[in-house]
Order: structure tokens, then C-alpha cells, then sequence
């Protein structure tokens, strides 16, 4: 079976960006994958700038990340994937090509914890992160003046006890109305219904303020405080129907001993939240991740 996807947009890049194609490749490990794909896209005239690729032996999978100069092409996008979709079909490929002078749409959500939507809004506004910002997402008010100072579309959803269903059917409505590729939770402290997670597989990034797979769930410093363990870390993982555990994309540690009290861990322990979500969201913007199984490949 094949899946393909090919994202057209039209906002411009920045002036000083060479426009360029970026193809992700998965399929089943064979031999003379790599020169299959490069000798078509020399037969195209293509200048191939950036090349990555990756077998895992326990999963026979094969994974790719190609960057093609669009410039050295004598045709557009549409013609590149209507060209590639006969070799994924011999090779059972999934693939997706997208031009990269497009930034992708991102809506962040995100609850009281504002440190992580802080970093990225900054991030966003200085151009560190190329990105589509359409929205934000908060089932508080705390950040509304912050977003709003930015020009950003700002929508208050309150997630009630007794009404969970309907907050996160006028969450989906939202994502659906701003078509976007990337949902990023920032700090957002509900847990995403089974069937928003199945729809978005692939696209919901979170953060998670632990070290996975120990201290999953809630209070997750609390837990480590007790523990008595002297690392403490974030996690940034793609978001599935079971808390926590989805596949893991970056992480990072900082190291903490028995005199820090649960209060100097969360201080801590949000600087290497910010770092690593933002890293994450790169790796994701720029089309570095590909989804083995409950784990990633990601091409730094």
C-alpha cells in the first residue's frame, strides 16, 4: 500500500532561502534503494544537496530524507511526485515531497504553564522557527494578551468536567478551519481524546516534563524528588491514544542533587523543556522525522 503527500501552499519564503525539495522516503530494507532514488533524480537533472538515510535491521525498514535543489528541476512539484509514484510503487514506498520555501501551519496549545509557548512565540517572531503560526489553543485566558500583542489568533476553549466531548470537538473544528499540519502542545494539560490522536498521527508534538519512559503521567518531578535520582529531564513525543507513550523525538537531561527540592527541579526542569520542544519542532518542520514503528528516525 502507498501513501503519498504532497503539500502545496503559497506563503512566500525568506528572500535569502534556495527554494528546495525535501523527499522523505520509508519502505521494506532491499538492496539498491539509495541508487534507485538518486539515479532518477539524475536522470532529472537534479542536484541532490542534502542526503540521509537509515536501515533498521530489526524492523527491515528503510528510511530516507532527500534535499533536491528545485531550481536544478525542469518541472514542479506535481511532475516530481507524478514521476517518483512508479519507483514507490516497485519498492512499496511511502514518500512525501514537500517545497520547503512553504513554512508549514502550526497551532500551539497550550494551559497556565506559559514558559514553553513563551519560548516558541519568540522563536516564532524572530524567525529561529519558520512556521505558519495560525493560532493558539488555551482552556485558559492567562495567555490571550501575550498572543494577541503578536497579531496571533487567540481562541479560549474551556475544557468543563462535565463537557470534555464538546471542548475538544470545537478544538478539532478549529484545527480543521486553519487546515493545520502540526498541533504543538506546549504545556497543554488535558489529555487529547483517542480519535483527535488517531486523526492526527504523526502531527500532535508534546512535551512532556519527564525523562520517558520513567515518571510518565502526572507530577512527574514530584516523582523523581522521590525517587531521589539525579537527572532530571523533557521528553518530546509524537501523541497517541495512550498517555506517554507515543514515539519519542528528542530528549534531554540536567543534573540535579539531594539538596534541590521539588520546586528548584520544576525551575530547572523548565529550561530543558523549552529547548527541547523547540528542537523537536524543528526537526519536524524541516521534515527530519520518520516514524518506525512506536519509534523515530530523525535525521539531524
Amino acid at each position: 500500500m502507498i501513501r503519498e503527500s504532497v503539500k502545496v501552499h503559497s506563503s512566500p519564503m525568506d528572500a535569502d532561502s534556495p527554494r528546495q525539495y525535501v523527499l522523505t522516503v520509508s519502505c521494506p530494507d532491499g538492496v539498491g534503494l539509495v541508487a534507485a532514488v538518486s539515479g532518477l533524480i539524475a536522470s532529472w537533472g537534479g542536484w541532490l544537496t542534502e542526503v540521509a538515510n537509515h536501515a533498521d535491521r530489526a524492523s527491515n525498514r528503510f528510511f530516507m530524507r532527500n534535499v533536491i535543489a528545485a531550481d536544478s528541476l525542469p518541472f514542479g512539484i506535481d511532475e516530481f511526485r507524478s514521476g517518483f509514484l512508479p519507483l514507490a510503487r516497485r519498492y512499496q514506498m511511502d514518500f512525501a515531497v514537500r517545497d520547503s520555501s512553504v513554512p508549514k501551519r502550526v497551532v500551539i496549545l497550550a494551559s497556565r504553564e506559559l514558559h514553553c509557548l513563551a519560548d516558541l512565540l519568540h522563536r516564532w517572531r524572530t524567525r529561529e522557527l519558520v512556521f505558519d503560526l495560525r493560532g493558539v489553543v488555551s482552556n485558559h485566558t492567562d495567555a490571550r494578551e501575550d498572543v494577541e500583542r503578536l497579531g496571533i489568533a487567540f481562541h479560549h476553549v474551556p475544557v468543563p468536567a462535565g463537557d470534555k466531548e464538546g471542548a475538544f470537538a470545537a478544538i478539532e473544528g478549529i484545527l480543521d478551519a486553519e487546515q493545520a499540519e502540526l498541533v504543538v502542545l506546549a504545556r497543554y494539560m488535558q489529555i487529547l481524546p483517542a480519535g483527535l490522536c488517531e486523526r492526527y498521527a504523526g502531527r500532535l508534538l508534546n512535551i512532556h516534563h519527564g525523562f520517558l519512559p520513567s515518571f510518565a503521567g502526572g507530577r512527574p518531578y514530584e516523582q523523581a524528588y522521590e525517587r531521589g535520582v539525579k537527572l532530571i529531564g523533557a521528553t518530546s513525543h509524537f501523541v497517541t491514544a495512550e498517555l506517554d507513550h507515543g514515539p519519542i523525538i528528542e530528549q534531554d537531561v540536567i543534573r540535579v542533587d539531594h539538596s534541590d527540592t521539588v520546586e528548584d527541579m520544576v525551575r530547572l526542569g523548565r529550561d530543558v523543556e523549552k529547548t527541547v520542544l523547540a528542537r523537536a519542532l524543528r526537526y519536524l518542520l524541516e521534515d527530519r522525522v520518520l516514524v518506525d514503528g512506536n519509534k523515530t528516525v530523525v535525521f539531524r
